[in-house]
């Protein structure tokens, strides 16, 4: 017949393993999960809450160092992607670029729309009938004129087109009008010089496609587009630090971007302490929910992909 001690120590066994159960840090998944009313009242019609969580896990664990980022700023970049109707990833509507924010001390996501995003916000406008945007090369017969008759010719090359020379992108209106905007590859270096992201991010992996956007988002004051597709564009290049608070721009804060495998150029992490290099446990300060504050897991090997 069983003791009463060893009853007790059974029961003692069985409620501590329910409280740590229910300890259990929850992962990304979890709050994607959670976040999924908010985000079918943010969605259009066309992109579901399931394929959109679906789209940002993967996104994810292809990037290993968004998980090294501040669960808040992740969840408001996936927000940011829903409420514009964006795909994240390999579609290129938009990326999740990680960044070592030097303020704050911690790496946060930043949110940048890609060349298909801007493409995809233009047409919405409904005033526009056909955008789009071409890279030029060496061996590519090319010729433009401004003034009050102006032109662009672009003959692409077959076979070995040499190095990009220009970027170019033409809008044509639904009334019979047209814009275009041209950039020499010096342009756009200009730019990508002064981007937050210029070692990394889609300027490292889809230079072209960022190529793209950049001259069409130059073109973009000249479009007839509306002032609510106007305040969307300016959600290119931000950080949320939750899913309720507000996009800042990259450029408000000593925002550094921070890669753990791309080595940033005059831009070090600040020095680390030999007690700071040791490993650490994460607390709830570190990764906190922006829900209610608990622990947050956000490993890799955590994720229940559906691919």
């Amino acid at each position: 017949m069983a003791k009463n001690a060893d009853i007790r120590n059974q029961l003692a066994n069985k409620a501590n393993a329910v409280q740590k159960e229910t300890e259990k840090p929850r992962t990304i998944a979890d709050y994607l999960e959670d976040m999924k009313p908010e985000l079918q009242k943010a969605l259009p019609e066309h992109i579901t809450p399931e394929r959109i969580t679906r789209i940002a896990l993967t996104t994810i664990r292809t990037n290993p160092a968004l998980q090294e980022c501040s669960p808040g700023s992740l969840l408001g970049a996936v927000m940011q992607s829903a409420q514009l109707g964006l795909e994240p990833g390999l579609v290129g509507h938009c990326y999740f670029v990680p960044f070592w924010n030097n303020k704050e001390k911690r790496r946060e996501v930043q949110f940048i729309i890609g060349y298909k995003g801007m493409i995809d916000l233009a047409r919405r406008s409904g005033h526009i009938q056909s955008i789009y945007a071409h890279t030029v090369h060496e061996a590519d017969t090319f010729d433009y004129e401004l003034g009050l008759h102006p032109k662009l010719v672009h003959k692409p090359a077959t076979g070995q087109k040499g190095e990009m020379t220009h970027v170019y992108a033409v809008a044509h209106f639904k009334d019979g009008g047209y814009q275009f905007e041209v950039f020499s590859k010096q342009d756009i270096e200009n730019v990508r010089k002064r981007s937050k992201s210029k070692d990394n991010g889609p300027w490292k992996t889809d230079y072209e496609e960022m190529a793209k956007k950049t001259v069409i988002r130059r073109m973009w004051k000249y479009l007839p587009i509306s002032i609510e597709i106007q305040k969307q564009v300016t959600q290119d290049e931000t950080v949320r630090k939750d899913i309720t608070a507000e996009a800042q721009s990259v450029y408000d804060d000593e925002l550094v971007h921070g890669s753990s495998d791309v080595p940033v150029i005059n831009a070090p992490e600040p020095e680390q302490t030999k007690e700071e290099n040791q490993e650490v446990k994460p607390s709830v300060q570190d990764d906190a929910d922006p829900f209610n504050g608990e622990p947050i897991n956000t490993k890799q090997d955590e994720f229940p992909f559906d691919d």
